[in-house]
């Protein structure tokens, strides 16, 4: 419904149909929902009219342990189809080779983030082990994309107060995990995001795996049909007025982790 309604504006302000399916520039939100004029939203059917002037309901997509060329490319040209943005955390060893990867990330409007060098567990790791695992991964990452804060995902979610403290960057933990590394079947991922999901939520798969990404394009569908949209962690920060603090683990916005 929301894609019929985006289609209506279209046609109604003569915009190109492909804005419908364009990632929205993140400045966009800072303006605030565009103003429909009166006499437009009289000529409405009520079902197109609630969808319009209902606010959206913001979720962000979140994908660890790539890239991966086949299943994390297939995933990009999903997400650019129906104009999502996610958030990829990205391990550095997987890294080279697939910086085209992420350019294209970069470039379509993604946030590319931190998911260390080897994915070692951080919590009972040694401090220069923790700091060297991050800023080996974040120098692979400035010289694939350029200058740029790369928030952190501990691998397991898991680090301890103390070695936080190391952290310059906000750290993303989630809200939804529906365990996809685990099932392996897209039917099952899809019914457990959607049986969970919440405005605001954060949800974690795994584009490494092909039952992954394609749950992931199913459960962007059939969000979207619910009034979903998808952003980038960064702009979900944003959108709900939260200052993000390095160091702190988010498992939402307005929900803090507690450290180990």
């Amino acid at each position: 419904m929301k894609k019929m309604a985006c289609a209506v504006l279209a046609g109604l302000f003569l915009l190109p149909a492909s804005a419908c399916a364009r990632p929205v520039e993140p400045d966009a939100y800072a303006a605030g929902p565009a103003e429909i004029p009166v006499d437009i939203l009289g000529e409405l059917d009520e079902e197109t009219l609630e969808d319009l002037v209902e606010e959206p309901r913001y979720v962000a997509l979140t994908f660890d342990d790539g890239p991966r060329a086949d299943t994390t490319a297939r995933l990009l040209d999903g997400l650019l189809e129906r104009g999502a943005a996610a958030t990829f955390f990205v391990i550095g060893e997987q890294i080279p080779g697939n910086e085209a990867l992420l350019r294209r990330m970069r470039s379509e409007g993604h946030q590319i983030g931190n998911h260390t060098y080897s994915h070692v567990r951080l919590l009972k790791a040694e401090k220069d082990a923790v700091v060297e695992e991050v800023h080996k991964a974040e120098t692979l990452l400035r010289e694939a994309v350029g200058e740029g804060s790369f928030w952190l995902r501990p691998p397991y979610g898991l680090i301890g107060a103390e070695r936080a403290g190391l952290i310059k960057t906000p750290m993303i933990y989630w809200s939804v995990d529906p365990e996809d590394w685990k099932l392996l079947n897209k039917e099952k991922v899809v019914s457990a995001v959607l049986s969970a999901v919440q405005p605001g939520d954060i949800i974690l798969l795994h584009d490494f795996y092909s039952t992954s990404v394609d749950a992931a394009l199913e459960i962007v569908d059939r969000l979207q049909e619910d009034g979903y949209a998808f952003v980038t962690v960064e702009e979900l920060f944003r959108i709900q007025e939260e200052e993000p603090q390095a160091g702190v683990l988010y498992a939402r916005p307005d929900r803090r982790r507690e450290l180990s």
